[in-house]
């Protein structure tokens, strides 16, 4: 399906027979969005508000008030911003390590988003930073930010159905043969005893991290590490029940004279564009 942006709008051109109603429902709005978008005519068929029970034809124009205004909630700092992919829908930018995604209190501006505020504002994008999926504060690597409303509920839906992949690079400690691969599948709760900390716990939610080892020798060994749920810490916890903590992870492991952090980086993001249609 063809698709152009006029802010604050997405045109579509339409492809198939299909009611307003049944197009809108692929991006998993919510009862309250969509409620929104008929008391404020946001939905137009060829210019016109249409009842979104109407029946769209072939070639027929569809414009959705797809993009909202800066709600201001993190105010704009400069920073250096690595942006690894951007379209008018979608940023992905590398997070460095000892910097938060977004500020663990409102007071605070230090953290990622208030950077990608600033990003936009130099790029006079009048739109609010949403971000999609979090890094811990000290793991460095890719995280994707949404521009546009219409598609941040697929996006969420499609991190819940592990469709997007994310896939890390951590060094642990210890031998692993190269080329093992090894599919963790341990659930995750609260340590009881630690208020920050997590732990495997036969009645923690259910939780699988598939490990494959690319390069080890005696003492250290490259593992990349694939999420295939989304718990806090995931990927530090089931390491370390393995016996092979990440190097320099004192939560879950041992300090390391070698690295000032957890030796871990989100190296890869695969996901399918929701609106261009074609794999990221």
């Amino acid at each position: 399906m063809e698709s152009k942006v006029e802010y604050p709008y997405i045109i579509f051109t339409i492809d198939k027979e299909e009611t307003i109603q049944n197009f809108l429902d692929q991006f998993h709005l919510s009862k309250k969005t969509l409620h929104l978008f008929k008391q404020n005519k946001s939905v137009l068929l060829n210019n016109k508000y249409c009842l979104f029970d109407t029946l769209m034809k072939i070639n027929d124009s569809l414009s959705v008030l797809a993009f909202e205004e800066d709600d201001g909630m993190y105010p704009p700092v400069y920073g250096e911003l690595d942006v690894c992919y951007e379209d008018d829908f979608i940023l992905v930018v590398n997070k460095p390590p000892f910097m938060n995604v977004y500020p663990d209190n409102p007071q605070k501006t230090n953290s990622l988003s208030n950077i990608v505020s600033y990003y936009y504002k130099k790029k006079k994008l009048n739109i609010p930073v949403r971000y999609i999926h979090r890094l811990d504060y000290k793991t460095s690597g890719l995280v994707l930010f949404v521009k546009c409303h219409l598609i941040q509920a697929l996006l969420d839906y499609e991190l819940s159905l592990k469709a997007i992949q994310r896939k890390y690079l951590a060094i642990v400690e210890g031998h692993i043969d190269v080329n093992h691969i090894k599919k963790i599948k341990a659930p995750i709760s609260m340590d009881r005893h630690h208020a920050s900390k997590m732990r495997v716990g036969k009645n923690g939610k259910e939780a699988t991290t598939l490990i494959k080892c690319i390069r080890s020798n005696d003492q250290f060994s490259l593992v990349e590490c694939e999420l295939l749920s989304g718990r806090k810490h995931q990927i530090r916890v089931h390491l370390s029940y393995m016996h092979h903590p990440i190097v320099g992870d004192e939560l879950y492991g041992n300090k390391s004279s070698l690295i000032n952090r957890q030796a871990l980086h989100a190296y890869e993001l695969s996901f399918t564009h929701p609106v261009l249609l074609k794999k990221i």
